[in-house]
């Protein structure tokens, strides 16, 4: 199921699924105006067809002591499948890579590391970033201060 099959009620249940991931099935028909057993058939439609890829919780970053967040500029030597493919394998291996992105512009791919202080950070850097084959240039950012993150995509209803 691509997003332009999504009819409206499918968009009411997916925004307030994305608001609130443990409300009730009897709670969500409610609010949506379905009854429970339609609600749960669209919300099983939803995940069978990767509309609905997971369900989690959000943390805190500060009260898990991983306050500082770190935008991360990678460039490769070169931008050969099998760079890109070593790159990825092994960012992807690495738990404090929240998010990457292959970009275009200046940099090859841009990076969200969060860890719990800059040693921390320089850790990371040294023991696995500049070890991966094919890095030709770093450029981090620290974050002063986070001022807008959603999880919830804007779906228009």
């Amino acid at each position: 199921m691509s997003l332009k099959e999504l009819d409206a009620m499918d968009r009411r249940i997916l925004a307030r699924l994305q608001s609130s991931g443990r409300i009730s099935n009897a709670d969500l028909a409610r609010d949506v105006g379905l009854s429970a057993s339609a609600c749960l058939r669209r919300i099983r439609e939803l995940e069978e067809s990767g509309v609905i890829d997971r369900y989690v919780a959000v943390l805190d970053q500060k009260s898990v002591d991983l306050a500082i967040s770190v935008f991360v500029q990678v460039t490769l030597e070169r931008q050969t499948e099998p760079s890109l493919e070593i790159f990825e394998e092994r960012i992807t291996a690495r738990p404090e890579v929240m998010e990457c992105y292959l970009m275009t512009g200046d940099a090859d791919y841009l990076l969200r590391v969060v860890v719990a202080d800059v040693t921390a950070y320089e850790q990371f850097l040294k023991n696995h970033l500049t070890r991966v084959p094919g890095v030709s240039s770093i450029k981090s950012s620290f974050s002063l201060k986070r001022v807008k993150y959603e999880t919830a995509l804007p779906l228009a209803a």
